[in-house]
Parts: C-alpha cells; sequence; structure tokens
C-alpha cells in the first residue's frame, strides 16, 4: 500500500483568543475538580479516584499553558515591533544594522516563529 502524500500546501495557523481560550480551559478543569471533589469517597469506592485526579492535572498542565501562550503572545508582539522599528530606520541606527543580529537579541522573538533548534 502506497504512503498518503498531500499535494497541497497546509493552510496558515488559524490566530485567535489563544491566552483567553487557554485560561478558560483552566478554570473549566479547576471547576469539574473542586465539584468531583465533596465525592470523593464515592469514587474511591467505585474505583474513579482517577476522574477527579484527571481534572487536577488538567488544571495544573492548563497553569502551564498559560504561562507559555502569555510568553509566546509577548514574544510575537515583540518580533512584530522589532519589524516595525527595522522597516523604519531612525537617523541613529547603524546602516544594515537589525535587531535580530545584535548580541543581546531575544531568540525567542524571531520573525519565523519556527521551532529552536538550538542546545
Amino acid at each position: 500500500m502506497a504512503k498518503w502524500t498531500p499535494r497541497h500546501e497546509a493552510p496558515e495557523p488559524l490566530e485567535g483568543p489563544v491566552v483567553a481560550t487557554i485560561t478558560g480551559g483552566t478554570i473549566l478543569w479547576f471547576l469539574m475538580f473542586l465539584v468531583q471533589l465533596p465525592f470523593y469517597g464515592w469514587f474511591d469506592e467505585h474505583g474513579h479516584t482517577w476522574w477527579v485526579w484527571t481534572c487536577a492535572a488538567g488544571g495544573g498542565l492548563g497553569l502551564i499553558g498559560i504561562w507559555y501562550v502569555r510568553r509566546r503572545d509577548a514574544a510575537i508582539r515583540r518580533s512584530a515591533a522589532a519589524s516595525a522599528a527595522s522597516s523604519d530606520p531612525s537617523p541613529d541606527a547603524a546602516p544594515g544594522a537589525t535587531p535580530e543580529a545584535s548580541p543581546g537579541a531575544d531568540p525567542v522573538a524571531r520573525e519565523d516563529h519556527s521551532p529552536r533548534t538550538e542546545v
């Protein structure tokens, strides 16, 4: 059987209110955890305590997700600001100097937003 390979370009990823979405999901996970907590005895008797702990894990991972998407959003905004600043050269900027080429440049704030491969 031949492996199927797409013959068209992948669509651009959708950008939306990512921080709000992740925050809302995290709140729901913690809410489900708190709602199930009074019934812990029933879950324990029936061997379903993993339901309670799944909600707790979802809330904890959601906190990590909130931290991640807020940093990503800030990096995208820094990159856009740096791109706008480099396209509008100021009189005190050195000719040919770009913010990405400076020694103290943030490696997260790149225009291509590709994953880092540095170790």
